[in-house]
């Protein structure tokens, strides 16, 4: 009988709850739709087919203009982010490996580079990082006067100019032209995420390295395998086990913070989906479009690494 009650308690604080719950949406979305039809605001996404009537700065796969839709706009919008989302994953994985190892080094000096830099990145806001990476790359010379750190690449206050096979940059009156080239805030907002992410993940593999137990390496050694064999065959398949959870959330962010390009005016899907909202004022429509983007993006990332997850536990 006590059994019973109690039962019947969770069962109507679950129904109060759900009550409560279903009450507060359609107060929301009843007030919501008043409030649209005082301002005389059309609701829906029959916006996304009108013409978008504004230019993109750069653009990445997608064929753009001005009277392109807004759909075309956002699907621009959409192929930056993921431009700049998937190289940043790529060399911040590469870079944040390197520091990490650099951390377990024997060299004091290497050691103690490391550790600053992982300490001070860390510790930033990547805002200011952001903007810091962007004034820098703005305050850059003209192309008349342009830097060549290397032969054939050349930074200027207009961008970053490098050869491509069968083309190479070449000054003209005003600018560069042939070869490849980003711009300085597809360039800002690369450095910035890759540096930042990095920081973090070199703390994933230097605490995934040290969670091996010694006697796995020197087991190795013992069987006349040299020190890379050691940590390729022994260590690393281990470690990798315990990089992967962690791994996956910086992933996540990396995505989820390429969204600041806003502030530095790099055209990702913010940006632009906060272009189309004061143009067409379906702010409630253009941040649902957001939120179903990044929500999608996170969860096949998620997706794809638990899967890469699996197999490695089964191995």
């Amino acid at each position: 009988m006590a059994l019973d009650k109690k039962k019947a308690k969770r069962v109507a604080y679950q129904a109060a709850a759900a009550a409560a719950l279903a009450a507060a949406l359609w107060f929301i979305a009843s007030n919501t739709a008043a409030n649209l039809h005082a301002r005389h605001i059309s609701s829906g996404f029959g916006f996304l087919g009108r013409e978008a009537g504004f230019e993109i700065g750069e653009h990445f796969l997608v064929a753009y203009d001005s009277a392109g839709s807004y759909l075309r706009a956002l699907a621009v919008g959409l192929a930056n982010t993921f431009k700049v989302a998937l190289l940043g994953v790529v060399l911040a994985t590469a870079l944040g490996t390197l520091v990490g190892l650099g951390r377990l080094s024997r060299g004091p000096e290497l050691r103690a580079a490391c550790a600053a830099y992982v300490e001070f990145v860390r510790n930033v806001p990547l805002l200011v990082q952001l903007l810091f990476w962007y004034t820098l790359f703005t305050q850059l010379p003209p192309p008349d006067r342009a830097l060549e750190p290397l032969h054939g690449f050349f930074l200027t206050n207009r961008g970053i100019y490098f050869p491509l096979p069968g083309s190479a940059p070449a000054l003209g009156r005003f600018n560069f032209s042939g070869g490849g080239s980003v711009s300085p805030e597809f360039a800002a907002l690369l450095v910035g995420l890759v540096l930042y992410t990095a920081a973090f993940v070199a703390e994933i593999v230097r605490a995934a390295i040290l969670s091996v137990p010694r006697g796995q390496a020197e087991a190795g050694a013992a069987l006349g395998l040299r020190d890379p064999q050691v940590f390729r065959s022994v260590v690393l398949p281990q470690a990798l086990r315990a990089m992967l959870p962690p791994l996956t959330s910086q992933y996540l962010n990396l995505v989820k913070n390429s969204s600041l390009a806003v502030a530095i005016g790099y055209p990702d899907l913010v940006s632009i989906a906060n272009t189309t909202i004061n143009q067409t004022g379906q702010a409630i429509e253009g941040v649902a479009i957001i939120m179903a983007v990044y929500l999608t993006i996170s969860l096949s990332i998620a997706l794809l690494m638990n899967a890469y997850n699996a197999r490695v536990m089964r191995r």
